[in-house]
């Protein structure tokens, strides 16, 4: 992805309710605990991503950030919690606003809390188990 010469971008692996994985580049950013802070703009559609949707039916997921792969805990930030992180969400995505104009809804932003730390994460490439006859993954949107 070029855009990884610019900012820092993890793939998030989620599954679909009916079952199948998928994966999507995401812009993310630190935070000063470690967790990862992801924004759901869909580039300012007015729809929300599907990524979006999988975290909030399923919140337990893979990150793979800088070739290591993280099972991690999303949570949806609350208006009180997303103001608090508006000078990183800004810092990271300055366009953020922009998106959120354009598409007349309200962002969803979460955190990826890491749920073992990085030292212990595997190098190892990640192939969540499909059904049969489907690709390992796709690619979500």
């Amino acid at each position: 992805m070029p855009s990884r010469l610019l900012v820092p971008v993890l793939v998030l692996h989620t599954t679909r309710r009916d079952g199948t994985p998928c994966r999507t580049p995401l812009l993310a950013g630190r935070t000063t605990t470690g967790a990862y802070l992801v924004m759901a703009t869909n580039f300012g559609r007015p729809r929300h991503p599907a990524w979006s949707y999988h975290l909030l039916r399923h919140p337990y997921a893979v990150v793979d950030w800088q070739g290591s792969l993280l099972p991690v805990r999303a949570h949806r930030l609350t208006p009180e919690e997303q103001e608090a992180a508006r000078p990183d969400i800004l810092t990271w995505m300055p366009c953020f606003d922009d998106y959120a104009q354009r598409s007349r809804r309200d962002i969803r932003v979460f955190t990826l809390t890491p749920l073992v730390s990085p030292a212990s994460s595997t190098r190892r490439p990640y192939r969540p188990a499909g059904r049969p006859g489907t690709p390992s993954t796709r690619r979500c949107r």
